[in-house]
């Protein structure tokens, strides 16, 4: 059914477009030829008009030239000097050829510079051959003065009778030239008339050729066009129920996509929480093996270096009884023995100290700040949490390593005089702040350092961003060249139950 209904709306598509397309190009014809016609017409008559005109102005010239001659003929009579009569006998010599060129080809309906040949009427003809005496005796008169050589014969009677032939015939050929003038620009405005009377012909034929199209063209087009419209208008409707059942199908495939993307995020989630499980129980395996070495040093070393010192004392009373004084070594020795156990119990201490698997955090930081002042650095601890109110115990171990290694790597490499940790439980997380006056260094190249450097800062940092990161925390650090460093950590308490919001405790407790 639909293969039907596509073929018959091809099929109808391809009939209207070849129907208007006739009709169009029937059209552009019909007005094209009419258009064309009609300007090469216009062009044709307004050419021959365009060339009466110049003849026209030519004749004009003829007249202003008529009275250069008469007035360089009356300056001729009247020179005295050779140099001013040389100079108007050249200048009337080349009026008077130009003035008799231009008669000779206004006469003949030519122009030879402008390409122009036009016949002159009857009328005009007769006008040129009644100005011929005149033209022939006035020209006569100017002749004879553009070929004297001398003032002197300025004064002859033939110089006067040259004169008399100049001005005599002047007036009458000023006016049969005005008569020409006349004539032709009669003769153009008829053919402005006929110009005028031409276009507006056009005009009219235009409009009844534009009538007749519509009537015999256009109309049974938009009759058609009406047609073919009612065709579009059924395919649409059938068109748009089609995309209704398109839409169903594609809100489905939309929610299967949904439910694809919702099922490999979480399998996603599910790998990242294995991975971070997987890398927990690496750190409380190594937290194990810490507590077990620490235990083994406490009551294994501790206690056998206590024996020994026991046993150091009796030899040195059983020394002294009998008479022997070996008393300096033996006390060199109790020396030795005793710092050896007070640096056994401070690696058991540091590896894992007892008072943060009994007490907390609290305590434990507090005696570490106590433990760690040396060489006149004053490191103080202050928190808002109570002895009772502990975390979970990774939490408790994260936070005591962090705060451990930031002092350590303040006491290392910045040279600090006064340390401050601070410990704020607040809006469901935990803010551990460890602040220095120290040299302070540059965070971004440090970060670009290799992790695996012995001794440098980048390895320390790299283990606090681990730690945090592994219990869904943040950690920002804010240092420069001479200013100290600022480092903190914020933890979700989990025993509020909150979810950290990336970036959220930016604004917090930063103080910067």
């Amino acid at each position: 059914m639909e293969t039907n209904t596509d073929t018959e709306a091809s099929t109808t598509k391809h009939a209207v477009s070849f129907r208007f397309g006739r009709l169009y190009i029937t059209t552009l014809v019909a007005l094209a030829v009419l258009l064309t016609a009609g300007q090469v017409m216009m062009q044709w008559r307004v050419g021959a008009v365009r060339n009466e005109i110049l003849l026209v102005r030519q004749i004009a010239l003829q007249r202003h030239q008529s009275q250069q001659i008469a007035k360089k003929a009356l300056q001729l009579t009247a020179e005295i000097g050779q140099p001013g009569f040389a100079r108007n006998a050249l200048e009337l010599r080349e009026v008077l050829n130009t003035f008799e060129t231009y008669h000779r080809q206004t006469r003949d309906g030519q122009l030879p510079e402008q390409g122009i040949t036009i016949t002159n009427s009857v009328a005009i003809k007769k006008l040129f051959a009644a100005t011929l005496p005149r033209f022939n005796t006035f020209g006569q008169g100017a002749r004879w003065f553009a070929e004297q050589q001398n003032p002197a014969q300025m004064k002859t009677p033939a110089a006067r009778a040259a004169l008399h032939l100049v001005l005599d015939n002047e007036r009458e050929l000023l006016t049969q030239i005005d008569a020409i003038a006349r004539a032709y620009n009669a003769q153009v405005r008829a053919k402005l008339n006929q110009l005028q009377t031409t276009e507006f012909y056009l005009y009219i034929t235009t409009l009844l050729v534009l009538t007749v199209i519509g009537l015999l063209i256009f109309r049974p087009a938009v009759q058609q066009l009406r047609q073919t419209l009612t065709q579009l208008i059924q395919a649409e409707a059938q068109t748009a129920e089609a995309n209704g059942q398109l839409r169903q199908a594609n809100e489905s495939l939309t929610e299967a996509r949904k439910q694809l993307y919702a099922a490999t995020r979480e399998k996603l989630q599910q790998q990242s929480n294995a991975q971070k499980l997987r890398t927990a129980y690496l750190i409380t395996g190594q937290e194990e093996e810490r507590k077990r070495l620490s235990r083994d040093l406490h009551d294994g070393l501790g206690q056998m270096l206590t024996a020994i010192k026991l046993q150091v004392e009796g030899v040195e009373t059983a020394l002294n009884g009998q008479g022997v004084t070996p008393v300096a070594n033996i006390a060199t020795l109790k020396k030795l023995i005793s710092r050896t156990i007070q640096e056994t119990r401070t690696i058991s201490n540091n590896l894992m100290p007892s008072v943060l698997s009994d007490f907390g955090v609290v305590p434990a930081l507090k005696m570490l700040a106590e433990g760690e002042q040396s060489m006149g650095v004053d490191i103080s601890f202050d928190t808002n949490l109570n002895s009772d109110d502990r975390p979970d115990r990774n939490t408790e171990i994260a936070l005591y390593r962090v705060t451990q290694e930031a002092i350590s790597n303040a006491l290392r490499h910045a040279q600090p005089t006064q340390i401050t940790v601070e410990l704020i439980g607040r809006d469901g997380y935990l803010h551990l702040i460890v602040t220095d006056n120290g040299l302070g260094f540059d965070p971004q190249q440090s970060r670009q350092l290799p992790v695996d450097r012995p001794g440098g800062p980048s390895q320390g940092l790299h283990n606090m961003h681990e730690r945090v990161h592994l219990l869904g925390g943040r950690l920002r650090i804010w240092s420069r060249a001479g200013q100290g460093t600022k480092i903190h950590i914020a933890i979700p308490d989990t025993n509020t139950n909150t979810q950290l919001i990336a970036d959220e405790y930016d604004t917090a407790y930063t103080g910067r």
